[in-house]
């Protein structure tokens, strides 16, 4: 007898619920290592650059962020270790997840005072204010009279 697999949308079957994503998900590497990439929400006034990045589930401590070239870059990279042991301090499960994800962004030339960038993690937000310098904050307009 042969025992194949159905994917049927319309009517899920005992068969279907057992051979589902559970096992593909258990046997796969890509469960072992996750990348993904976080949205990201980038706002400009006439003072600063915002940047928000939503990472829940993360520390500040698992943020780089650094400017160079003109190349905003965050990343992060955190390792989950969930292991169960006996009595005796044997295992009897042990599993390691990795979480990482890399953005960039090239920011307008000669346009950001790098020495006061803030950058703030909260209830899952990482939050980066990129100050401008005072030559390319857009000035309002100067009305001159006519003599």
């Amino acid at each position: 007898m042969l025992l194949a697999r159905r994917n049927s949308d319309w009517m899920p079957g005992i068969f279907d619920e057992f051979f589902g994503n559970t096992w593909d998900n258990f046997l796969t590497p890509a469960n072992r290592t996750q990348t993904s990439v976080p949205a990201v929400n980038v706002k400009e006034d006439n003072d600063k650059f915002h940047v928000e990045v939503a990472a829940p589930g993360m520390n500040k401590d698992d943020f780089k962020v650094h400017l160079e070239n003109n190349v905003l870059t965050i990343s992060s990279e955190k390792e989950i270790r969930d292991e169960d042991k006996d009595e005796q301090g044997n295992y009897t499960r042990r599993e390691f997840s990795y979480t990482s994800f890399k953005r960039s962004f090239t920011l307008p030339e000669n346009q950001i005072d790098v020495d006061n960038i803030k950058a703030n993690y909260k209830d899952g937000v990482l939050s980066l204010a990129l100050p401008k310098k005072e030559e390319a904050k857009v000035k309002p307009v100067k009305e001159i009279s006519i003599s």
